[in-house]
């Protein structure tokens, strides 16, 4: 087994589940320490818990202005989502290089994200009356691989009409 304090370094999430499980371990072996061993593995648990929230946090972030990128007509706001799909592809690298354990967690996590990402976007468009039926059927449709999230990929620009809008 891993030295623990090379785990916390190197992987954060499967620290956590380490310790959780080394404290309910010595929770059972019935020691004089006056410890809530059970409440205590509960927030170290907890505490991976919540770097697996923000990552899932980025990834309905990314997947909600891929598709606004995808689906608005428009032109004018292209630029900040794709700029917040850049910031939120650096802090999933991030995430990902300090827990090496959530990488085979991302196509599982992403489509937890979606629907939510897709019911955003969905409001989002709509507030500025950019979709009809039909778009809306598209919306709900939309998805996309682990590699066009966090890779540098963004759905193809808008046709511009023959005005130059």
């Amino acid at each position: 087994m891993k030295d623990p304090a090379l785990l916390y370094d190197e992987d954060f999430i499967a620290w956590t589940k380490t310790q959780a499980a080394a404290l309910r371990a010595a929770a059972r072996r019935s020691t004089n320490q006056a410890l809530d061993w059970e409440h205590l593995a509960e927030e170290i648990e907890d505490l991976g818990k919540s770097v697996r929230h923000a990552l899932s946090s980025q990834l309905r972030g990314i997947l909600r202005h891929l598709i606004k990128l995808e689906h608005s007509p428009s032109l004018d706001p292209r630029r900040g989502w794709k700029e917040s799909i850049r910031g939120a592809r650096m802090e999933i690298a991030k995430l990902l290089r300090e827990n090496l354990s959530l990488r085979p967690e991302l196509a599982r996590l992403a489509a937890e994200a979606l629907p939510d990402a897709i019911a955003l976007a969905g409001a989002d468009l709509d507030d500025y009356r950019e979709l009809d039926a039909a778009a809306q059927a598209r919306l709900r449709q939309s998805g996309y691989s682990v590699e066009q999230i966090l890779e540098d990929w963004f759905p193809p620009e808008p046709a511009q009409s023959s005005d130059g809008r």
